[in-house]
């Protein structure tokens, strides 16, 4: 973390709230409970309804609603959808749940996948109160030698 480069972590952010796709909607109340709170499942995409606006995207999951009762089977990102955003010139992503890659993922496929891309990852975001659209990001990494994570208060301001 001592040689990143902090721009990356400031500037205009694009807020995406998801919501289920259609080809995720299952009619047994199991899958259909999956696909209504998107839990569980990766991503894709297809899932984007919204065009990217910007080189720092944050997705606004709502499968992870309390940080004080880890749960689970909240959503993450697929592979194939942090290939189509560094296609599109994204160089961050940040999700509100503790991960970007599914909680029994043992290959972590979304971080290979942002490390083959160099895309940062912020995880664990609130962004229950921030409208979707394009924001001002400050999430600046602390300074820590030998580490490859920082914490950071990320703060995503409106225009």
């Amino acid at each position: 973390m001592e040689q990143c480069r902090p721009e990356r972590y400031l500037g205009p952010c694009q807020v995406i709230r998801i919501s289920p796709a259609p080809h995720a909607i299952n009619t047994s109340f199991n899958n259909r409970r999956q696909a209504v709170l998107g839990r569980n499942r990766r991503i894709l995409p297809e899932d984007l309804q919204v065009p990217l606006r910007a080189e720092r995207v944050l997705f606004a999951t709502g499968t992870y609603p309390d940080p004080t009762v880890f749960n689970e089977d909240f959503a993450a990102l697929s592979p194939e959808l942090i290939h189509r955003l560094h296609a599109e010139g994204v160089g961050l992503v940040g999700i509100d749940t503790p991960s970007i890659d599914l909680f029994q993922s043992k290959d972590l496929p979304a971080h290979g996948a942002c490390l083959e891309h160099d895309i940062r990852i912020l995880e664990g975001l609130t962004l229950a109160g921030i409208p979707e659209g394009i924001h001002e990001l400050i999430a600046l990494p602390l300074r820590l030698a030998g580490f490859d994570a920082s914490p950071v208060r990320a703060v995503p301001r409106t225009y």
